[in-house]
């Protein structure tokens, strides 16, 4: 329901300013500053929410003194010597983007002041899907770069090639090796002799 009613709104720049457009980090804070005029200085001070100033949803107003005041994720302080109201949200959520006001009670129509609030969304994961990035690679080719959480195979192209080098060394190193080994054990094989050394016989 709405917390107020006003038959008309009213803005009034030379007695009550505030920043036209304010954002911040989803998760995060953003602190918006109001600033008035003396004249203004025991009145109550709020936060409302809603495009419409008649309508707009007060989310969280001063006593009229200094002391500072929260509700659910928003505060509101009022700094009366030098005239300035502070409005503080926290755990930012993309949903929070809208239309506030700094808003003065008084008799009659309220003064208020629109603040378009803008959430900055957290960094967001990147799926798998289009390539990231390109980036030069061996022999001029472009590699894809791809999230580091994505576990991707090498590109079809590198694979071929890489089976191809080792095949390769397969059928020249393994003939080569054989035959190391053949001539190592033919070298060192065992001499046996075709039957009993005899000694020369006597001459005499």
């Amino acid at each position: 329901g709405c917390a107020h009613q006003w038959s008309s709104w009213s803005l009034w720049p030379s007695r009550f300013t505030g920043p036209k457009t304010k954002s911040g980090p989803e998760l995060g804070s953003l602190t918006v500053q109001c600033n008035y005029t003396s004249g203004w200085k025991t009145h109550r001070k709020y936060w409302c929410r809603g495009a419409d100033w008649r309508d707009c949803k007060i989310l969280v107003s001063t006593t009229g003194s200094e002391q500072e005041v929260k509700r659910d994720r928003v505060s509101i302080r009022d700094d009366q010597e030098n005239l300035t109201f502070m409005v503080t949200m926290e755990d930012l959520r993309r949903d929070d983007a809208d239309i506030y006001w700094c808003g003065i009670e008084r008799v009659g129509s309220d003064h208020g002041f629109p603040v378009d609030v803008s959430i900055d969304p957290a960094g967001e994961e990147i799926g798998p899907g289009p390539l990231a990035s390109l980036q030069h690679g061996p022999l001029g080719t472009r590699l894809p770069v791809w999230p580091v959480w994505v576990v991707r195979d090498p590109p079809s192209h590198l694979s071929l090639f890489s089976s191809t080098y080792f095949l390769i060394l397969v059928f020249l190193e393994v003939p080569l090796l054989l035959g190391m080994l053949s001539a190592i054990l033919w070298v060192d094989r065992p001499q046996r002799c075709p039957g009993r050394r005899r000694s020369p016989p006597d001459e005499n």
